[in-house]
């Protein structure tokens, strides 16, 4: 695989929650650290997902809000 995206964190799927349209997969990437991705339900039928799968957590994003508490 080759990809122009920088932020690429390799992971296992964790969980899945199937809905009627989307499907939110949860990736555990080390550390304790997870991610959420929402993906259509066709394209985790098509990547053929389960827990435990290998997978990666391909971030592309234009715009990274920062948070402070005051």
């Amino acid at each position: 695989m080759q990809i122009s995206a920088r932020n690429v964190m390799k992971g296992r799927v964790k969980s899945i929650n199937t809905g009627a349209v989307n499907t939110e997969v949860v990736i555990e990437v080390g550390g304790g650290t997870e991610i959420v991705s929402i993906v259509t339900k066709t394209s985790a039928e098509e990547l053929g997902l389960t827990e435990g799968s290998e997978v990666y957590a391909v971030v592309k994003a234009s715009n990274v809000m920062i948070a402070i508490d005051h």
